[in-house]
């Protein structure tokens, strides 16, 4: 049972750390231009020079912005984080990595009760996040959810509507084995913040085996139920057109979290991810470009050689981002041991994955945590399991397209 934090009584629905980046001020402009006017919303983080910079720069924008409450912060300071989680309903942090200056923020919400989010990429982070915090967030009713950006709401939430559908074709509940695979496709340049993540994973091979088995020490499995991430193999999809080359990133272990979480998902699920190629050469190229990535991880100086080329903080130009764009397929079939195999394709699609729908998704997940009517959960959460059709509405309203094919 939850404790009851009275969540009601606090100052503050939404406190976003790290608007004084470059992701942070494109979650800002976007709250900016689409909270509601009673949200109750401030900026967080070191600098007050730069804060009040953030703050004109948004005023411009929306003048009802002018007084935005801004809050010092530094992702070291326990007792300043602790005082931050204790006056809002839902902390927002884009100050990453998140295995260097996230966990003591973790701590705080989670003691007091309050929903956070990140746009962490890092299972390293996520796992020990969960061995450390999530106890102590089930019992104050905290919801800490990860990976809210493009790492992994269009897989996670991709997976679920795909989950819907299934359903209402298998004549509303799903009784069978569900095998699904999704395929992922961008034109956009990876963001400074996600090569730091990718490149921080790659160099810590050992710790985040080490982090995902501490985890699985403790984590309770479903009863009678299970839900899985299988590695896929290279291989060309016809349906679809494209050379599939398997994912090693996070997306696939955050919906196989959600499919244990959710009994909708049947009672064997399990999940594949791949990128998607139209041509076998550029699948050998990205073949090639991540086992590059993986060697040069190994190679400290080589390894930072490569971070400082692609520094954080920094994004390409607006008229760039508009540009860019993204698609998921998702394919689920049913496995009958007898009767006939349901099957259904969906895809979810939007602009500027990196930057542009990362803020969006960012920005509509804490206010719907802050303002929403959401299903009862606490601890450590997916996006599906804590927000689920009220996200996925959201999210349609905000022009990211979730479409059956």
């Amino acid at each position: 049972m939850a404790v009851d934090t009275d969540r009601a009584s606090r100052n503050l629905d939404v406190v976003l750390l790290g608007a004084t980046g470059f992701t942070g001020g494109l979650v800002a402009d976007y709250l900016a231009e689409h909270a509601p006017g009673d949200l109750r919303w401030a900026i967080a983080g070191r600098s007050a020079g730069k804060l009040e910079a953030v703050r004109s720069r948004l005023a411009d924008r929306n003048p009802g912005l002018t007084e935005l409450p801004l809050l010092i912060a530094d992702s070291a300071d326990e007792a300043g984080l602790a005082a931050l989680a204790a006056q809002t309903k839902v902390v927002a942090t884009t100050v990453g990595p998140y295995l260097q200056h996230g966990g003591p923020l973790v701590a705080a919400c989670a003691a007091a009760g309050t929903d956070y989010i990140d746009l962490t990429g890092e299972p390293e982070f996520v796992d020990k996040m969960y061995v450390a915090h999530n106890a102590t967030a089930e019992k104050t009713g905290a919801r800490l959810v990860h990976a809210c950006g493009f790492d992994s709401i269009p897989h996670d939430l991709g997976a679920y509507f795909t989950i819907t559908q299934l359903a209402a074709e298998a004549g509303g509940e799903i009784t069978d084995p569900v095998r699904m695979r999704g395929v992922v496709r961008a034109g956009a340049g990876m963001s400074g913040g996600t090569f730091h993540s990718a490149m921080t994973a790659f160099s810590r091979a050992k710790q985040m085996r080490d982090a995902t088995q501490a985890r699985r020490r403790i984590e309770p499995r479903p009863d009678g139920r299970r839900s899985r991430a299988i590695a896929g193999r290279p291989t060309r999809d016809s349906s679809l057109g494209y050379w599939l080359l398997p994912l090693p990133t996070i997306d696939p272990f955050v919906v196989a979290r959600s499919g244990a979480a959710l009994s909708s998902y049947g009672p064997d699920f399990s999940y594949s991810h791949f990128a998607g190629t139209k041509t076998l050469r550029y699948a050998a190229g990205g073949a090639a470009g991540v086992s590059g990535m993986l060697v040069a991880a190994q190679v400290p100086p080589l390894r930072n050689l490569l971070l400082k080329r692609v520094p954080q903080g920094s994004g390409p130009s607006e008229r760039q981002r508009e540009k860019s764009w993204f698609t998921v397929d998702f394919t689920a079939s049913t496995e009958p041991s007898s009767g006939e195999q349901v099957t259904v394709s969906t895809r979810v699609s939007g602009g500027d994955p990196g930057y542009t729908e990362t803020a969006k998704m960012f920005a509509e997940s804490a206010m719907c945590l802050a303002l929403d009517d959401l299903p009862d959960s606490s601890g450590q959460v997916t996006t599906a399991t804590a927000m689920g059709d009220a996200l996925l509405g959201r999210l349609q309203a905000a022009g990211i397209a979730f479409e059956r094919r």
